[in-house]
């Protein structure tokens, strides 16, 4: 089994889907006015309007309640990328730091509330994990 992609549902698809394309610096590949995909090397980060749910039969989130999942993306550098997209961030949960299991972090939210970690690992054993 392979994890494919993350998916999030928001109730303004085109500004979230223009959040993401800014800070990751990747281009959506929209497929209809309410589905767009964002893809990185090793997971996809879909991004569906609400009345896609429709299509499942039911109202199956509540937009804007997350506080339990973080959505993550390993970066080169994310000092650098912090000083790339600082200026796009509303809410800043942790500028970057150094976490007690290895890899430097910056938490923010997206537009939607959603909670964001940009990481780069730092140390010996935290690079080792990801080559």
């Amino acid at each position: 089994m392979n994890l494919a992609s993350l998916r999030i549902i928001s109730p303004e698809i085109k500004r979230l889907v223009q959040f993401y394309e800014k800070v990751t610096n990747l281009s959506a590949q929209w497929y209809t006015e309410d589905f767009a995909e964002i893809n990185a090397a090793t997971c996809t980060l879909a991004i569906g309007s609400i009345r896609t749910l429709s299509l499942f039969g039911k109202d199956l989130t509540h937009t804007g309640l997350n506080n339990s999942v973080i959505i993550e993306f390993r970066v080169a550098n994310v000092d650098e990328q912090y000083e790339k997209i600082k200026d796009l961030l509303s809410e800043i949960i942790q500028e970057p730091t150094t976490m007690p299991w290895g890899n430097r972090s910056l938490m923010f939210r997206d537009p939607d509330g959603n909670l964001i970690n940009f990481f780069t690992p730092v140390t010996e054993d935290a690079i080792k994990k990801f080559s």
